[in-house]
């Protein structure tokens, strides 16, 4: 496993996922409790654990019981720095999930466009 990789990997989840999580566990917990630098600490444990220790535990174990240690550290660390419970933190999770995934799209659209955009200019 390269250092540089494992790095890289975590800088750029933490960057894209931790305001997913951010606005989740606002919606579900209150701003009191879900601030965002808790939730680019969860971000940022979750996957330096999630890249040097997901590793381990597929070799050690399997696949399976590796993404289910990891499912169960990620909520463990939602659980902690949001002081919720453990259903709260895998809806936490979940609405998290959804929100990534329709701010990555928009993000898709709009660079495509821009792409798009500057493409038509040069012709």
């Amino acid at each position: 496993m390269e250092i540089l990789g494992v790095l890289i990997q975590v800088v750029v989840t933490t960057i894209l996922l931790s305001p997913a999580l951010w606005i989740a566990g606002r919606l579900l917990v209150g701003k009191e409790k879900a601030k965002f630098t808790d939730a680019l600490w969860i971000v940022f444990l979750g996957s330096l654990i999630g890249a040097l220790g997901g590793a381990l535990l597929d070799s050690l174990t399997g696949r399976l019981i590796g993404l289910i240690v990891m499912l169960i550290v990620w909520l463990a660390l939602i659980k902690h720095f949001f002081d919720c419970g453990w259903l709260k933190a895998f809806v936490i999770a979940i609405v998290a999930v959804i929100l990534f995934v329709v701010i990555i799209v928009i993000l898709g659209i709009i660079l495509a466009v821009i792409g798009i955009a500057l493409i038509g200019s040069w012709f």
